[in-house]
């Protein structure tokens, strides 16, 4: 590999979309997990002065949410692909009965991203040329492989990050301290947040304070709210 290729290649690794689809789906997965078992087990810790009910709870959360998560991410991102599908279906019949109109509205797309109308049309011509379906399926509908999603990777990775972050305030449950115990989970949960916020923005490239900043913020809120409500229903469970 010459000089100008490898410097090519470098370039692409220092942008970070690529990894957008599974990066959001860890994220969000280990986010909810670490917060809805958190949030859980405070607001059973605030109205119960045994650790059995906590650890019940949290457990019960923990198993619930991961199932609900990859269930949930499954059917959001098959939707998803399914209406992709039946986009490119319809695209295959349009250009099949109506080729010229789609040329030209392919030429049009260029066009309004700068191009002149003449460079446009040849560019759209030169690409139909080559593969008129998928520079449709990239340039009309949008679609391309990074932004195409995968149900399963999707539904596996949200499920996965669920139950590791889960199992983080699930442990502070089973061994910390049984008095004030709802303080430890919350403290324990912020640095968790705290540390995946980081983690996310690192290996998306963007602002690690922003990103830290922001999971903390709502991180408190949820947990604060849940706590709340365990010590206005302080029943002794």
């Amino acid at each position: 590999m010459n000089k100008s290729s490898t410097e090519l290649v470098d370039h692409l690794d220092k942008h970070y979309i690529h990894r957008s689809n599974w990066l959001r789906a860890v994220v969000l997965g280990a986010n909810d997990g670490i917060l809805s078992t958190a949030s859980l087990a405070i607001g059973v810790a605030a109205a119960s002065d045994l650790r059995e009910p906590v650890i019940l709870a949290t457990l019960a959360g923990l198993v619930a949410g991961a199932l609900s998560m990859a269930a949930g991410e499954y059917v959001s991102v098959s939707s998803q692909t399914d209406i992709e599908c039946a986009d490119i279906e319809r695209e295959k019949v349009e250009l099949e009965e109506m080729p010229e109109l789609e040329l030209q509205m392919l030429a049009k797309i260029y066009e309004k991203r700068g191009l002149k109308k003449e460079t446009a049309l040849i560019v759209a011509k030169e690409l139909t040329e080559k593969d008129a379906l998928a520079a449709h399926i990239r340039d009309e509908l949008g679609i391309n492989e990074i932004s195409q999603a995968n149900p399963i990777q999707a539904a596996v990775a949200s499920g996965a990050a669920f139950t590791i972050g889960g199992l983080l305030p699930f442990l502070v449950t089973l061994f910390l301290p049984l008095e004030n115990l709802e303080y430890y989970i919350y403290a324990s949960s912020i640095l968790f947040l705290m540390a995946l916020g980081a983690l996310a923005a690192k290996a998306g490239g963007s602002n690690v304070g922003i990103a830290v900043l922001r999971i903390t913020f709502w991180g408190t809120a949820a947990m604060g709210l849940t706590a709340l409500v365990g010590y206005l229903f302080n029943i002794n469970l």
